[in-house]
């Protein structure tokens, strides 16, 4: 297991201890991980009572119809907080995660490869972050899922 999946793991793990202490209830949306931060929550202590599930809305229409995102472009700030709302009212959860982004190798919507937004939404609103990745296709993946953990670990 690499450094980043060490990292998410741990971050799950966390996660997992917080929403169980607290009787919290995590979804999440994603695109460019196609899955893989459900996975990680999924694999976390005891998921099936607090993880509520993902959407792995990898298609924009999928975006649009299943979370609610407004038409338009999806590599943005605005969609990746859609998405998380739109996730944690789909879902019924207390908390979403959600990603959006181009992960290469070829540029998306004039975004470069590697551009990543993350958003977490909770009961107070959404918070966004951008980051700008680095690698093959395959390690932005990785860096996704472990900083959108970290940042949900964060919020919560």
């Amino acid at each position: 297991m690499n450094d980043s999946s060490e990292h998410a793991r741990k971050h799950a793990a966390g996660i997992a201890r917080l929403a169980m202490a607290k009787g919290l209830t995590i979804g999440a949306a994603e695109s460019l991980t196609s899955g893989a931060i459900a996975s990680a929550l999924g694999e976390a202590e005891e998921a099936s009572s607090w993880f509520r599930g993902a959407v792995v809305a990898y298609s924009s229409q999928v975006k649009f119809d299943v979370l609610g995102v407004a038409p338009g472009p999806v590599v943005t700030a605005e969609c990746a907080a859609q998405m998380a709302r739109g996730a944690r009212e789909l879902l019924g959860a207390d908390w979403a995660v959600a990603v959006t982004g181009a992960g290469g190798p070829g540029t998306e919507e004039g975004q470069p490869p590697g551009t990543v937004y993350f958003a977490v939404a909770g009961p107070d609103g959404a918070q966004v972050q951008h980051r700008l990745l680095h690698g093959d296709p395959g390690d932005v993946v990785v860096e996704t899922v472990e900083r959108a953990l970290e940042m949900l670990l964060g919020e919560l």
